[in-house]
């Protein structure tokens, strides 16, 4: 954090051109007269948001005489103390944007709306804020994302396809106050309910891949008649892959996931996970720059846009 505020000091204080530093990117020769846009992300240990970053540093590459961009990411998925810091550094550092993945999508709104009233434009991106939270708080941020909800139920089907009516499965969910785990969840439930399927338990795996394997752990351990996982992400996907292979039951248990990260796609090339979402990480961010600069030129009422999903399998891999 430290090391973006420098740089970010130097870009606005004194009109240096950056050092190619992956936290901070310039270009030209004025960059005073660019916008300044802030992309502020969730865990950088997880696969999807460094995919995200790289998709945002191509972007910027490819457009530097537009923009400045300065990217910042936590330590894990549920650090909203220290996310909550990196938007409030981002709106001293004077930015002109930010574009914001939420780890929890109420607890972030009251600094969001700080932003706000300093004159900082903020496009949410990935997990789409409270709407009450942010009536409550007088602001309106516009989300720019996919349908999560959509994708998991594909996912979910996709599973459902290969089990039987009254097979009991079990919903791995991400931080249970953050929207977008609450639409995987229901997602997950409406593929499962169409199809017969008993959903035997729902525990949180915190977006991450240990926790994910511990609570698949107790949960196999519970249900010995458990038949399939849905992981609300693909980092918690892995984590019960591990459970499943360590418990002896691969083959027996099956898994779907969600986000397409790397790791996941090769198990689902191998078959050890049926199904995953892409939701396209690399384009996510790019899109909500895209909006910022858009709202940045003015004569645009912000709205909210809703980006592809799309079903990952074996076949659609080959």
């Amino acid at each position: 954090m430290l090391r973006t505020l420098t740089l970010l000091s130097s870009l606005l204080l004194l009109g240096a051109c950056g050092d190619g530093d992956e936290t901070a990117s310039t270009g030209g020769d004025a960059p005073d007269e660019r916008p300044v846009i802030a992309l502020v992300m969730k865990s950088l240990a997880n696969e999807f948001f460094v995919t995200m970053r790289e998709g945002a540093e191509a972007h910027h590459a490819a457009h530097d005489g537009e923009y400045d961009l300065v990217v910042n990411g936590t330590r894990n998925e549920s650090e909203l103390s220290q996310q909550v810091a990196l938007v409030e550094q981002m709106i001293s550092a004077g930015v002109d944007a930010v574009v914001i993945a939420p780890a929890d999508s109420r607890a972030l709104v009251p600094v969001l709306a700080r932003a706000q009233r300093a004159g900082v434009v903020v496009v949410n991106i990935d997990n789409k804020l409270d709407d009450e939270t942010l009536r409550q708080a007088g602001i309106a941020v516009p989300f720019v994302g996919p349908d999560n909800r959509a994708g998991a139920r594909m996912v979910g089907e996709v599973l459902a396809r290969h089990l039987q009516p009254g097979d009991a499965v079990a919903i791995l969910e991400g931080v249970p106050t953050a929207f977008n785990a609450q639409q995987r969840r229901l997602g997950f439930e409406d593929a499962m309910n169409a199809a017969g399927m008993r959903v035997v338990a729902v525990q949180s795996g915190q977006w991450e891949q240990a926790v994910g394997n511990t609570v698949a752990t107790g949960i196999l351990n519970a249900h010995p008649d458990l038949r399939g996982i849905l992981a609300s992400n693909d980092q918690m996907a892995l984590g019960a892959a591990t459970a499943i292979r360590q418990a002896g039951r691969e083959g027996e248990v099956l898994i779907a996931g969600f986000d397409n990260i790397p790791a996941a796609q090769a198990m689902v090339r191998d078959g050890r996970i049926l199904a995953t979402a892409d939701q396209h990480a690399d384009q996510l961010a790019v899109y909500g720059i895209e909006y910022a600069l858009q709202l940045l030129r003015g004569g645009e009422t912000p709205q909210d846009r809703q980006t592809p999903v799309d079903l990952v399998t074996a076949d659609s891999l080959r």
